[in-house]
């Protein structure tokens, strides 16, 4: 059955790559971090926990040494203006948009549950195929050279995700749920479902906001508010419950450096001279909608 045991050997041998490439320009602290990344995709299984907490704190450790160099301008060849370019780029969403509809029909052949992973790597090796047919480059590494200095740019952002999902997994198995429900529950006044929409929707937020990532922050505020009080206790449906308070946390996300790919890299990309820049234009849209979201989650518990 085709899962992640096809679309792991993919990305790490697509960030071993970006590590030759980078020890081939004696880039060698860029190179030590792709290594590392392309590490814990090729060999996490094999690495065991303890082995993969030393690569997590082996990849902290480059990216906080400060000496990883970004790619800096880079010359846009001639293939590289094509509009054939753009045509290739729309493959990789089109595959995984019909992709996960069609792999799904297949169970003995595709795992469902990562059907939208397999049918987005699917999809990018379609696309590498299809620019190497069309545009021709000069050189076969070319595409990997770009995307090397795509993730040179972006830089230790690139992991910031997973690690954060993976923080509010051990949150999660942690009982830090448990723990806030307690703190926050004798914070909010019997009885009120105002109370308890407010709690749960602001501090999806600001859990988000801390934690970089709503779907990190979501175990830890259903289990120590929504659950309990929204539904258990003031019988809202879960479903609702559920989606608006994730939307309440992508408020949050609006408002965070801890979202380095969704507020940093951008600001990177565009040389922005403001690097929270994004973050203060969207801080507006962010307020109004957590408020809109909290109003949304009393009327659902009333």
């Amino acid at each position: 059955m085709i899962g992640l045991n096809l679309v792991y050997p993919l990305a790490g041998a697509t960030f071993l790559a970006f590590a030759l490439l980078g020890a081939g320009e004696r880039r060698w602290w860029n190179a030590g971090f792709h290594a590392l990344v392309a590490a814990s995709f090729l060999l996490g299984d094999r690495l065991g926990d303890r082995g993969n907490g030393v690569l997590v704190l082996a990849l902290v450790a480059v990216a906080a040494s400060g000496r990883m160099r970004r790619a800096g301008p880079q010359p846009i060849p001639r293939e590289g203006r094509s509009p054939r370019l753009f045509a290739v780029a729309l493959v990789v969403p089109l595959t995984a948009l019909l992709g996960t509809f069609l792999f799904k029909a297949f169970p003995a052949l595709v795992d469902p549950k990562q059907a939208t992973l397999v049918a987005l790597a699917a999809g990018t090796v379609l696309a590498l195929l299809l620019g190497y047919a069309s545009l021709r480059p000069p050189r076969a590494v070319e595409p990997f050279a770009a995307g090397r200095a795509l993730a040179d740019e972006i830089g230790w952002a690139a992991v910031l995700p997973q690690m954060l999902a993976s923080l509010g997994a051990v949150f999660a198995l942690a009982g830090v749920g448990g723990v806030v429900g307690t703190l926050v529950g004798g914070l909010i006044p019997a009885g009120s479902v105002a109370g308890a929409a407010i709690a749960y929707g602001l501090g999806m937020a600001l859990f988000t906001i801390v934690m970089g990532n709503a779907f990190a922050a979501f175990p830890v505020m259903a289990v120590a508010i929504g659950i309990p009080l929204l539904v258990q206790r003031y019988g809202a449906d879960p479903a609702p419950v559920a989606a608006v308070g994730m939307l309440a946390g992508f408020c949050g996300t609006l408002l965070t450096p801890m979202a380095a790919n969704f507020n940093l890299v951008p600001a990177a990309l565009l040389d922005l001279r403001d690097r929270y820049g994004v973050i203060r234009a969207q801080a507006p849209t962010a307020a109004a909608l957590l408020a809109f979201n909290i109003g949304l989650l009393w009327w659902v518990a009333s």
